[in-house]
């Protein structure tokens, strides 16, 4: 899957074509405070194509004294992108800055497109000629406040990338992602009973997302290994910037997400915040206890552990856990029937008539409340998607859908069918709307 980055100063309107470019694919909202994270990086999906896209923050100065920080994140965003988009501003027109930000991708050698944002009117298309100076042959003219020129950027990106085939590979891939030094590594090579992947105690050795191969129970699977996921405030080395971007990028292509969290150290926040990036990327997820070899007492600790798990992770009740030692192997056979759970839950397709049956019978247990003399009704529900698995509720009014509801419809499914290890998406659509 190609990749795609934003570049430009500030105030151009980055981050609003950003949002205006993954509109399309539906993230999982969270309302547990502590795991919204600034969204950097996102997926797009546009007429049967896919690409990552990854946004920056706005490139400033004078005289070449650019920002030190934003600059090296937007260096590592260009030597990672195959398509670079140039924002400017169609209001403000052509700056020193932008000249020498073209300065900057010129040297890069990669696909530039200029695109010119705020043109929300033909008066404002002919300022679209000045930025032709900027030496590009691709300039494109966007209101990303107002959705104007989005499907022909999207048509001029994915014009050469290939049509997704789900069938490519049936292959499951699942990825081990965390802290670094929670013995991601280790617990693949206890997986493979071989030492194929370097091991070392020094925390951040696996720099790149690193994919092996092997047999369990006579299916193939593919075991994903990632680096180590810092606090944002403490990735010094451009390296690791990098390295979070391709951890980033493992998630996306696993059908699976293992969190791995360290026994020794116990459960931190940014724990949480870690598998923020699974649950809104929609895969299948299972969290694993690495290090019990640790633990003194582990009969007593595990129903402790349980019980801190539950408590922490409760905004994600759907998630099994497992307590395993990488270094002892003990208890590493329940790890993988996890996986495969998490993996056909996630793919889980469910017959129209027993959603409808569920719903009927929630609805007539507790039925909506109402909001100024009107009341949610639902005319008919049916899965439109899976990976995760999606629910389309056709309904009067969806402005009348109260979140609290919604968290009970929800809990009704999962009650009346087995969707543990997979979130699932509830979207709600007026019924006279197409």
């Amino acid at each position: 899957m190609e990749t795609v980055c934003l570049i430009g100063r500030p105030n151009v309107g980055k981050s609003s074509l950003f949002n205006r470019l993954i509109k399309e694919k539906k993230s999982i909202i969270l309302s547990e405070p502590g795991i919204t994270r600034d969204r950097i990086y996102g997926i797009v999906e546009y007429n049967n194509k896919k690409f990552n896209l990854i946004d920056t923050g706005g490139i400033h100065g004078s005289d070449d004294n650019f920002n030190k920080d934003i600059l090296m994140q937007a260096e590592l965003a260009i030597d990672e992108a195959n398509i670079i988009l140039f924002v400017t501003d169609g209001v403000e027109g052509l700056t020193d800055t932008d000249k020498q930000i073209r300065n900057m991708l010129k040297k890069s050698n990669k696909k530039v497109v200029v695109v010119v944002n705020k043109i929300d009117n033909e008066k404002r298309k002919e300022l679209l000629y000045s930025f032709y100076e900027l030496g590009f042959d691709c300039v494109v003219g966007v209101s990303a406040e107002h959705n104007l020129g989005i499907k022909d950027l999207l048509e001029l990106i994915t014009s050469h990338m290939e049509v997704i085939n789900s069938n490519k590979e049936n292959c499951l891939k699942f990825s081990l992602i965390g802290r670094p030094n929670v013995g991601k590594s280790s617990l693949i090579n206890a997986l493979l009973n071989e030492s194929r992947l370097i091991v070392s105690d020094v925390a951040g050795t696996t720099r790149d997302a690193v994919d092996t191969k092997f047999n369990y129970d006579g299916n193939e699977y593919i075991a994903i290994d990632t680096a180590g996921m810092r606090k944002k405030g403490r990735i010094y080395e451009s390296v690791e910037k990098y390295s979070l971007l391709r951890s980033i990028k493992a998630i996306e292509r696993s059908d699976v997400c293992v969190l791995v969290v360290d026994a020794s150290v116990g459960i931190i926040e940014h724990d949480k915040h870690i598998l923020s990036y699974a649950i809104d990327a929609g895969k299948g997820i299972v969290i694993a206890v690495n290090k019990w070899d640790t633990i003194k007492n582990p009969n007593e600790e595990i129903k402790k552990w349980k019980k801190e798990l539950e408590v922490y992770f409760k905004f994600v009740p759907y998630i099994n856990f497992c307590f395993v030692s990488a270094k002892t192997k003990k208890r590493l056979h329940t790890l993988m029937p996890l996986i495969i759970k998490a993996y056909e839950n996630n793919n889980k397709e469910l017959k129209t008539s027993l959603i409808n049956d569920v719903i009927t019978d929630a609805v007539s247990m507790h039925e909506p409340p109402s909001y100024k003399g009107k009341r949610l009704k639902i005319y008919f529900v049916n899965q439109t998607g899976t990976k995760p698995p999606k629910f389309t509720f056709y309904v009067n009014n969806k402005k009348l859908v109260h979140f609290s509801y919604e968290r009970y419809l929800e809990n009704k499914l999962r009650e009346s069918f087995d969707l543990e290890g997979s979130p699932i998406i509830l979207q709600f659509k007026n019924k006279n709307n197409e």
